[in-house]
């Protein structure tokens, strides 16, 4: 019987590239002081929530040193990065982010993350860039701040985690967030939240709401109803961002492509209408997938053969799954030293516009 991880080689210590980390989560105090808030009294009806912050904000030695990390933009971060062989890492505000709360108070709290976030990277700007957090309800702010993150505060993009509140955005009247993001030439990190109080019940009996599966489930339908929705036909160059090798839709690409076909054509649902384009072709023209929380070789590799190796970056997911060892296993990848480079650092270079 083989091992059940395969041992992690040595990481190359002078790679003809440099490792962009493009997932690796930020919380500045006032927010995780506002989620400790919450776990105490329970006010808002988030059932995944609670399942996976009441530890996180508790006592123990696992929950303090996450905490510590997780706020970090210094020298503990830095350290982590170099102990890794991480040269840069793209922050993004850790779930749910302001999600949890009310538009208002959710766009105040973003815009006070943002201005945090940016103080934090022009202290380390060959370390850092951000991607700018926002109220998703908050129709008229929350393109205002994602604007505002990129043309003022110089982000690279926005984060979106997951749901917001039981609430997801293939309703066109959010839609003025990604006419914004098209505009701006920036792309939507499609983020992972626990399942929402609709769907999280079944989950929780056996601590399947979070990342061991119902991030995904979560992630994944959030994707797919953007895509059903006719998203990419109303904005065609928007980008969007899926972690943890595609939230596995890569793997059921053929299968939602041939039942939504057929569903489309046949009428059957009114809430699904044929699109200018295929589903497959939405899902590897319009989104980018990074390997966060996947340190093996033969997921990453089935998303660059069949997706595209200008579609697949790295990211470790920091600090929720630090393995400093994985990048040895994916600098031995057996890729060629082209898509290896386009994995750690082109593509990330690219897509969020990193120079030097």
């Amino acid at each position: 019987m083989s091992e059940r991880y395969p041992a992690f080689p040595p990481r190359n210590p002078n790679p003809p590239y440099k490792r962009i980390a493009t997932e690796e989560a930020w919380l500045p105090t006032n927010i995780l002081d506002l989620y400790r808030k919450e776990i105490a009294e329970k006010n808002i009806n988030d059932a995944g929530f609670n399942a996976l912050w009441t530890f996180f904000v508790g006592d123990s030695e696992l929950a303090r040193g996450h905490q510590r990390r997780i706020q970090s933009l210094g020298e503990e971060r830095l350290s982590d990065m170099d102990a890794s062989g991480i040269d840069m890492a793209v922050l993004s505000l850790g779930s749910p982010g302001v999600q949890l709360f009310d538009a208002a108070t959710a766009t105040a709290l973003a815009r006070d993350a943002n201005d945090q976030m940016a103080e934090g990277i022009a202290k380390h700007p060959d370390r850092y860039v951000g991607l700018a957090a926002f109220s998703p309800l908050d129709t008229e702010n929350g393109p205002k701040e994602l604007e505002r993150g990129v043309t003022k505060l110089g982000m690279r993009g926005g984060i979106l985690n997951g749901h917001t509140l039981g609430t997801y955005l293939d309703d066109e009247k959010y839609w003025g967030l990604f006419e914004a993001a098209e505009a701006l030439d920036v792309p939507i990190y499609l983020h992972p939240n626990t399942p929402s109080p609709q769907m999280v019940e079944p989950f929780l009996p056996r601590a399947l709401d979070a990342a061991v599966y119902g991030f995904a489930c979560d992630t994944g339908l959030h994707a797919l109803r953007l895509t059903v929705a006719g998203i990419f036909d109303r904005f065609p160059k928007l980008q969007i961002i899926l972690g943890h090798c595609g939230e596995a839709l890569p793997y059921w690409l053929y299968r939602i492509d041939f039942m939504h076909s057929r569903i489309a054509a046949t009428g059957r649902h009114p809430n699904v209408k044929p699109l200018k384009r295929r589903a497959w072709d939405y899902l590897i023209d319009n989104f980018y997938y990074t390997s966060s929380g996947v340190g093996w070789e033969p997921p990453i590799k089935f998303v660059i053969d069949n997706i595209g190796t200008d579609r697949m970056m790295y990211a470790m997911d920091y600090p929720w799954q630090f393995v400093k060892e994985e990048v040895g296993a994916l600098d031995a990848m057996d890729i060629p030293d082209t898509a290896k480079k386009a994995f750690f650092e082109d593509n990330a270079r690219k897509l969020f516009k990193i120079n030097g």
